[in-house]
């Protein structure tokens, strides 16, 4: 059994005040899924067994969020009704609700719902994204809307619906919309909502991955991965300061960072030569005759469509799609990829900052990569893990089931010598981090589950589909 490594960023770079225990934002601390402070974990529970407190949300798979003794979670309470939700973090008690009309709902493809983005957390205030209400903060002590800023409706070629998370850095909120149609990263005074700076993403197509912070050579970066692209930004411009070209098209995973390396995990369907053209006609061609009509698109996309269409013939045909809708310069296919990159870059560093790459090593498309002390582990759909040496790459083992078959949507998180592996179909395998892959129990939480657990308090914050569970050693 491995030792944990403590982030050093932990809260001087996140602005996150020195409250006791904390998981606050998407994956705990900098999105790395670690908990360096909670002991004594369970291993064997159930959604009847060693649950502290549980109460009922309503739909969504946004996770919890957790600063000492407040835990903030968000729902559709009803089918037009957003509801962000603080609780006693010891007792479940509420502490205060703040409710809000959604009209206008985007189109969504099962697994997202419409509460599907995880707030993030500060110990002062709360910062929570919705699609028809844009960038919201609440004071975290009684539930008052601080500020609310507008975010452009994002728009999807394939339907997938808006799943964006903010994240905090100093005393800035920073939000990453890639879509199909105008992707951009901001940054707001967390204190006003005002801009600070937004950078334009042109070449992108949808992802959701987390903007991570990754400090090496003296430098700190905000780090987002997109299609075919690792890019670093400067967190008091927005600038570019460096591009590593080594992505997929698709990104749904967030990297991990360790140190002064970023770790990334990506499935994208298909192999290399698969770009979106192929995609989109398996997906949007209704009547399957090899080529794309305006009609067949949401009109937000029909500047792009009259862009690629050349001749004007009223049809995108072949590499006219290409043309249509991905960048020239970021015409990447699919495939599956598991990469270490530096940080602390300048330009392009395609050439120099790749620590190592594996291909073809069962990486998810959703689950995002777990690295704890020196090994990086990686769950996808069947159940079927992989476990390699962070500093290397070299395999530890492969390809090697969990014991639980199905899809597998949540990230995994560590803490306290075990590895957490949440199902969407409601089991949690918790594993013994060490060399050898070992499962220690499988347990029902009752009830379908997408959204990753949190850790904090010596508990297991574990979000299912309708359902919200405090799950704990010792029952007090």
């Amino acid at each position: 059994m491995f030792r944990l490594v403590t982030v050093s960023i932990v809260f001087v770079v996140l602005g996150t005040s020195a409250f006791a225990d904390s998981w606050p934002q998407f994956r705990g601390v900098n999105a790395t899924g670690v908990s360096a402070q909670s002991e004594n974990l369970p291993v064997q529970f159930s959604y009847q067994d060693k649950v502290r407190w549980s109460v009922p949300l309503g739909n969504g798979i946004a996770c919890p969020v957790v600063a000492d003794e407040r835990l903030v979670a968000t729902a559709m309470v009803e089918e037009e009704r957003f509801a962000v939700i603080c609780l006693n973090s010891k007792n479940g008690e509420e502490i205060w609700r703040r409710e809000f009309e959604t009209k206008n709902l985007p189109t969504i493809m099962p697994p997202n719902t419409q509460a599907s983005s995880t707030p993030v957390i500060d110990g002062e205030r709360v910062y929570v994204y919705f699609s028809t209400l844009g960038l919201l903060a609440f004071d975290l002590g009684d539930g008052n809307l601080v500020w609310q800023h507008p975010i452009p409706e994002a728009f999807y070629l394939l339907d997938w619906g808006p799943a964006h998370s903010p994240i905090v850095l100093d005393d800035m909120v920073i939000f990453c919309q890639d879509d199909d149609l105008s992707p951009f990263i901001l940054a707001l005074d967390k204190f006003t909502g005002e801009v600070r700076w937004r950078t334009e993403r042109s070449e992108m197509l949808a992802g959701y991955s987390l903007p991570v912070i990754c400090t090496a050579n003296g430098q700190t970066d905000i780090v987002v991965a997109g299609s075919g692209k690792l890019k670093g930004y400067d967190p008091k411009t927005g600038k570019q300061r460096w591009t590593c070209n080594t992505l997929l098209r698709t990104i749904m995973t967030t990297p991990a960072v360790r140190g002064d390396t970023i770790y990334v995990s990506v499935q994208s369907y298909g192999d290399t030569d698969r770009v979106l053209r192929f995609a989109l006609l398996q997906w949007k061609d209704t009547n399957q005759d090899e080529k794309l009509a305006k009609a067949e698109l949401d009109q937000a996309f029909w500047a792009k469509f009259a862009q690629g269409d050349k001749n004007k013939d009223g049809f995108l045909v072949g590499t006219e799609i290409d043309e249509a809708f991905q960048a020239p310069t970021n015409m990447v296919g699919g495939g599956n990829i598991i990469q270490a990159i530096r940080g602390g870059g300048q330009g392009d560093v395609t050439e120099t900052h790749v620590v190592w790459k594996l291909d073809n090593k069962s990486p998810s498309n959703i689950a995002s990569p777990l690295v704890a002390g020196d090994q990086l582990f990686v769950v996808k759909k069947g159940g079927i893990s992989a476990c390699f040496n962070a500093e290397d790459g070299a395999s530890i083992w492969e390809k090697k089931r969990i014991r639980n078959f199905g899809n597998y949507y949540a990230s995994p998180i560590a803490g306290d010598g075990k590895i957490y592996v949440m199902g969407e179909n409601g089991y949690v395998v918790v594993l013994e981090q060490g060399r050898k892959l070992k499962v220690l129990a499988k347990n029902d939480m009752g009830e379908s589950c997408v959204a990753t657990p949190a850790i904090a308090n010596n508990s297991l914050y574990i979000r299912t589909l309708t359902k919200l569970y405090c799950i704990a050693e010792e029952i007090k």
